[in-house]
């Protein structure tokens, strides 16, 4: 299968935008604040750090057959970035699988009924699908009750599989759902 490629992804709110070493002045300030990584570890970085770590995820990944797919998350009524998304895709036997990943900064979270990282999240699926990635996996904190709801709202299900501390959710292959999807869903996003 020929790697993947970060297109933009339009949702009703938001574009998720291929990022890129651009993004790395706005990101500092979305995530510069140290409970932001309470959950997904590290500190806030530096533009320049920043930086050297967009250009390292645009040159890709290394692994023949993975591709590093990440997303700046932009408010359109708002001009801004709220966080990223992710999707680190490979190929399987059984066809293409995704592990994916969101980040909100705390500016953007908890207001009632936002949902950014909801929406960000369903749209990247929404988007994988229609790449043909037949399953979708994330990793999350077991008490990140915030994330657990947004993997639920993107249609991932809990499993009894854990690493490096988080517990495995998976959205699996449904081969007639993704056939449908992928044949009915305009190339736009969702």
């Amino acid at each position: 299968m020929n790697p993947l490629e970060a297109e933009p992804i339009v949702t009703a709110r938001l574009d998720l935008v291929p990022l890129g070493i651009g993004h790395a002045e706005e990101m500092t300030e979305v995530l510069a604040d140290p409970a932001l990584h309470a959950f997904i570890g590290g500190l806030p970085e530096s533009a320049e750090a920043l930086r050297a770590r967009y250009e390292r995820l645009a040159r890709g990944c290394p692994e023949p057959g993975v591709s590093w797919l990440n997303w700046a998350v932009r408010l359109r009524d708002e001009d801004c970035s709220t966080g990223t998304v992710q999707a680190t895709v490979t190929a399987s036997g059984h066809g293409r699988v995704a592990e994916i990943a969101w980040v909100v900064g705390t500016a953007w979270q908890g207001r009632q009924g936002r949902g950014i990282a909801t929406e960000a999240a369903r749209g990247l699926v929404g988007w994988l699908d229609r790449q043909s990635v037949r399953t979708v996996t994330a990793h999350i904190h077991p008490e990140h009750r915030a994330s657990e709801a947004v993997a639920v709202a993107a249609g991932l299900t809990l499993t009894g599989m854990w690493q490096d501390g988080e517990r495995g959710w998976l959205r699996p292959a449904d081969p007639q759902a993704v056939d449908a999807r992928a044949n009915s869903a305009s190339p736009q996003g969702s």
